[in-house]
């Protein structure tokens, strides 16, 4: 996967919502992994097109651009985004959504881009990879934000992907420290992406006070929320998830829960650090992060205790 993508690590910055901006993505990718851009930000081709242009002013490393092809309140055409990409001269684009991008994904080779498609097991998996897909992403049940409908967990999910497909595959899913990048290699993964734990890092684009609370959480402060309308997501737990599944066991619909789950109100409380406002994607793996590097020492540290923990294996002389 470092050798496809151009990266030093096999680590990729999973595209988080009101997160993933310019600056973030670049952290990533200068940390020598690779950061991805969440295109769903920016709701008009102006805005996107500058923050394509910010990112490659503050990085001369690889990174990709996500296309969602998620149901949205306010949708932006991946087609004219596309457009704008190849313009930009992006490279990778990674697309994310609950079916295959059929009609996106004969131009991403005429683009010249390296294409990596998020999905949620092996016949999706299997599917893209006929469609032209250079690598496919899965993530296991202990992710954070959109779990899919299937309730597999990464231990799991991994080998019967990597069994299905011949190109490679990046895995994901609770993983927050160098023994879970090694226990995704030892199950068949080319690469692993990462969310939950970049959270807690110094460049993230989230209020200190947030941070600290997920560094004072545990493996069982997440709730699934949103089940009830076909969304499962998994978040921390706080005030507005708690009425979230108090809504959802009133019967409540879709606009009622929206009131609660609404990006604009992450958003909101990304900048002013009040949880009780709304909700943040979290896995379970956030009861592994106990301080805040930067990305780069994360990396760094990360790289190094995988490799530890894989020659423990190794025969001693």
């Amino acid at each position: 996967m470092t050798k496809l993508l151009g990266i030093k690590y096999p680590l990729l910055g999973g595209a988080m919502m009101s997160i993933s901006t310019p600056e973030f993505v670049a952290a990533v990718s200068n940390a020598g992994g690779m950061g991805i851009l969440a295109s769903t930000i920016y709701k008009t081709p102006e805005d996107f097109e500058t923050a394509i242009k910010k990112t490659f002013a503050l990085t001369d490393k690889p990174f990709a651009v996500n296309l969602s092809l998620f149901p949205a309140i306010r949708p932006v055409d991946n087609t004219l985004y596309l457009d704008i990409m190849k313009a930009k001269g992006v490279k990778v684009v990674e697309t994310s959504g609950h079916a295959a991008p059929v009609e996106l994904s004969k131009h991403f080779k005429a683009c010249g881009m390296t294409w990596m498609h998020k999905c949620v097991g092996p016949r999706y998996a299997k599917k893209v990879e006929g469609l032209g897909a250079d690598l496919v992403t899965v993530v296991g049940y202990e992710n954070g934000g959109a779990t899919g409908n299937f309730d597999i967990a990464t231990m799991v999910l991994i080998p019967v992907v990597k069994d299905a497909v011949t190109i490679p595959v990046v895995g994901g899913g609770g993983i927050s420290d160098g023994r879970g990048v090694a226990a995704a290699f030892c199950l068949g993964a080319d690469g692993v992406i990462m969310g939950t734990r970049l959270l807690t890092t110094r460049e993230c684009p989230i209020h200190d006070n947030i941070k600290q609370i997920l560094l004072n959480s545990t493996e069982i402060d997440t709730r699934l929320v949103m089940r009830s309308i076909n969304a499962t997501h998994r978040v921390l737990a706080n005030p507005a998830a708690d009425r979230c599944l108090e809504l959802e066991a009133q019967g409540a619909g879709f606009e009622q829960i929206l009131e609660v789950v609404s990006g604009l109100k992450a958003k909101s409380m990304y900048a002013n650090g009040d949880m009780r406002e709304g909700i943040i994607a979290c896995g379970q793996g956030v009861g592994l992060a106990r301080d805040i590097p930067t990305v780069k020492e994360l990396f760094d540290r990360i790289m190094v205790q995988a490799e530890q923990t894989l020659n423990r294996f190794k025969e001693q002389d």
